[in-house]
């Protein structure tokens, strides 16, 4: 019988890259360009990862951005998990991608709840999006984005349906076993509201 006094998993480990494995040009620029800055390196299943201080996230998005070493100029998504145990419970984690070197580079920032984290939508347009998507789903505030709000859940949802605490049974005043009844459920109230 399994031990049901088990402690939730803290996070992933980030396993260090081979000690014979060569740092890439473009990390190695970064760390010249911002000591301090990088937490820890990575190397997982091939791809390099980044674990950054959140408060430098924008000014490192920039160097990976416009250093000749580096030229990630495609940002394919952001993203975060959840991991309450910690005290900076989640990782957000930008997958970006150089077209001039041909290859992919993950950076990670861990965020306390309540915590900002800046916006890198001046650097990649194309986090707008992605960013709101993290936010609606974990809460995660991103300083500076343009228009941060709702993208996936309704205005007035409660709660960020990807945090590891919540319910699995919904926010609980509209729980109903089929979509199409709260979708019902909610056009009722919008038609009461009208008359």
């Amino acid at each position: 019988m399994a031990d049901v006094n088990v402690a939730p998993p803290a996070g992933p480990p980030d396993p260090p890259p081979p000690a014979d494995l060569p740092v890439p040009a473009a990390i190695a620029g970064l760390q010249l360009a911002m000591p301090g800055a990088i937490l820890a390196l990575s190397f997982f299943v091939g791809d390099w990862t980044v674990v950054v201080d959140r408060t430098a996230i924008l000014d490192v998005a920039r160097h990976l951005r416009t250093a000749s070493g580096a030229a990630f100029d495609i940002c394919s998504d952001v993203t975060a998990t959840d991991w309450p145990p910690r005290p900076e419970r989640f990782d957000v984690i930008y997958c970006l991608f150089s077209t001039t070197h041909g290859q992919r580079l993950r950076v990670k920032a861990r965020v306390a709840d309540g915590d900002p984290i800046d916006s890198v939508t001046s650097v990649w347009p194309a986090a707008n999006w992605l960013e709101r998507e993290v936010f609606d789903m974990f809460g995660i505030r991103f300083s500076g984005h343009p228009d941060l709000r709702r993208i996936l859940m309704p205005d007035e949802w409660q709660g960020h349906p990807q945090r590891k605490d919540y319910p699995l049974e919904g926010p609980g005043e509209l729980l109903l076993e089929n979509p199409l009844d709260w979708l019902k459920l909610r056009q009722a109230r919008d038609e009461a509201d009208i008359e």
